[in-house]
């Protein structure tokens, strides 16, 4: 656990290099490929999103392809095309940007459903189906979709089903008065992403993946995040409760967070800190409240404080 835990020091590090602060918002993505996740980046422009995921890539010797999502984009600029290759007098299967470690899915709401779902299968399964036959994605395999949440005009909100598919949802946020001198005196001259190198290969990641689910669990976690969970379902601010899904989500993303922490078990504050990103996407807030502002994210603050959190003795031992 120590050898993870200076490896995504290593990476973090890296990235803060380019990207000021946010050191939250990258635990946050480390937690996500940690677990095989995928994130929605949602954010008003400007706050260094793509900044963050190209630096998030290359710290990590990954693949690296963005997708410009537009109206007009269509599911086979996604994942690609049969061509016939005249020379050959045969057809030829042309791979898409899909077929990459870190995929940005840039605005992925001003793509037409139909476009949308093209990711589906590869965020589900981690595969492409084209005419018939089954393409395999390498891996690590992660897609980081960012949008905007202000500008609606001429978008395509994703559906619930969709949003659920999302291992994690990240507001990054502006930065306070230092950070943003910081961002003036670093990019005064240059880019300095130009100069970004890997620290971690590949197959580090790869063995994370394999290590972080030896982390010990307790009982007693396991029932408080089932307890958050099932509270969702019938709290009176909330249409739509968490599925089992989103409760699997928890439970990876809590093991993972440990991780990079160093530490081979869980704690309460491990559930806290990581509710509100895994779940709070996952509720839909019922009719009357939002129109008195209320948002997934306040709504699920209230429902983890609504649950008590086991003592910590009982949880570190197994």
């Amino acid at each position: 656990m120590e050898h993870i835990k200076d490896k995504c020091k290593e990476i973090k590090t890296n990235i803060s290099k380019v990207i000021v602060g946010k050191e939250e918002v990258i635990d946050q993505l480390l937690v996500s490929i940690i677990t095989s996740g995928h994130v929605l980046l949602e954010d008003v422009p400007g706050l260094g999103k793509t900044l963050l995921t190209k630096a998030f890539a290359k710290s990590i010797d990954c693949d690296f392809s963005r997708i410009q999502f537009t109206p007009d984009l269509l599911p086979s600029d996604v994942t690609g095309i049969n061509f016939y290759n005249q020379q050959q007098s045969e057809f030829e299967f042309k791979k898409g940007p899909i077929f990459n470690n870190i995929v940005l899915a840039d605005e992925i709401n001003r793509a037409t459903p139909r476009t949308q779902s093209s990711l589906l299968e590869s965020m589900e399964e981690v595969q492409v189906s084209v005419d018939g036959k089954t393409y395999r994605l390498d891996s690590p395999f992660m897609i980081i979709a960012t949008e905007n949440p202000v500008e609606q005009q001429g978008t395509f909100p994703l559906p619930e089903a969709q949003m659920d598919r999302f291992f994690m949802k990240i507001s990054m946020g502006y930065p306070d008065f230092d950070e943003e001198m910081e961002i003036l005196n670093r990019f005064r001259k240059e880019n300095p992403i130009e100069q970004l190198t890997p620290v971690v290969e590949k197959s580090d990641i790869l063995k994370m993946q394999e290590k972080y689910t030896g982390v010990f669990i307790s009982e007693d976690i396991k029932k408080y995040i089932v307890k958050i969970v099932q509270h969702t379902r019938k709290h009176k601010l909330i249409s739509l409760g968490v599925s089992p899904r989103g409760s699997l989500a928890l439970f990876k993303a809590v093991q993972a967070y440990a991780v990079i922490n160093g530490r081979d078990y869980v704690l309460p504050d491990d559930v806290q800190k990581m509710a509100m990103p895994i779940l709070g996407h996952r509720v839909v807030t019922a009719g009357l409240n939002k129109l008195k502002g209320e948002d997934s994210i306040s709504v699920m603050q209230n429902v983890v404080q609504e649950i008590q959190a086991p003592v910590e003795k009982q949880v570190v031992s197994g």
